[in-house]
């Protein structure tokens, strides 16, 4: 393993993200208290308590998830295309760095972004609303398998798009409709059976009732049934960007 390559490579993408800091870390937390305050204030006055909880809390694990999904498709997405786009992807390609040191590098680095702006934004919530952590250990592992499991599904996005508009098709049109008809904001258990059933079908379901339960310990999905869809995505994914390097897809074109 050529840990210098990969520390290199970490170390300059977390460089960018406090060159871009405003862009990186400020714009997203301002951008996801504003959801909490609006849906706070407007929905929270006409529903108390879900499940026990004050409205408030309830949305606090769909908003870090929503921002948690968007952040590490986004910044994985970016830190390939970019070298593409300039063609320093070349110099990466031809250096004594192995495919897979080159993904644990990109992917550790967007990873690790998410999980910072996950925290802040969960220290944010804190100062509005009376947040808990039932099972502490749980919300870490679904941070951090969220984070790499959407970071790579950025890094594929990022190696399939040929132009900056596609980066933020699928962030913006697929994978945000989805968080918010997840449960991100409501339980799916308050719908009629039909749309229940169908609200099953988004994949973001699974994602935002694990990490709730490990909030408040409840879910509307069985946890363990939550940790093992998150681990298929992984599995996906992985299989997906192992593809790419195996084919040369885009890469090499």
């Amino acid at each position: 393993m050529n840990f210098h390559a990969m520390r290199a490579i970490y170390r300059f993408e977390m460089a960018r993200t406090w060159r871009t800091l405003m862009q990186s870390v400020i714009s997203p937390v301002i951008s996801t208290s504003l959801y909490f305050v609006v849906f706070g204030a407007a929905i929270g006055s006409r529903i108390r308590e879900i499940d026990g909880i004050s409205y408030g809390a309830f949305i606090v694990p769909g908003l870090v998830m929503l921002s948690l999904l968007t952040q590490s498709i986004s910044n994985a997405s970016f830190a390939i295309y970019f070298p593409k786009f300039t063609g320093t992807i070349y110099e990466v390609l031809t250096a004594p760095v192995s495919y897979f040191e080159m993904v644990v590098s990109y992917v550790a680095a967007a990873a690790t972004k998410s999980i910072m702006l996950g925290l802040i934004i969960m220290a944010t919530a804190a100062f509005f609303v009376p947040l808990r952590i039932e099972h502490p250990l749980w919300m870490i592992v679904f941070l951090v398998l969220t984070s790499v499991t959407f970071s790579l599904f950025g890094f594929v996005i990022g190696i399939w798009a040929d132009g900056f508009e596609k980066l933020q098709v699928v962030p913006l049109l697929i994978v945000t409709p989805l968080t918010f008809l997840g449960g991100s904001f409501y339980s799916i258990g308050i719908l009629p059976p039909l749309w229940r059933t169908i609200a099953l079908a988004n994949p973001v379901v699974y994602l935002i009732s694990g990490f709730r339960w490990s909030f408040y310990g409840i879910a509307d999905v069985h946890v363990g049934v939550s940790l093992g869809m998150t681990a298929v995505f992984l599995a996906i994914f992985t299989g997906i960007v192992a593809w790419i390097f195996k084919t040369g897809y885009r890469l090499k074109t």
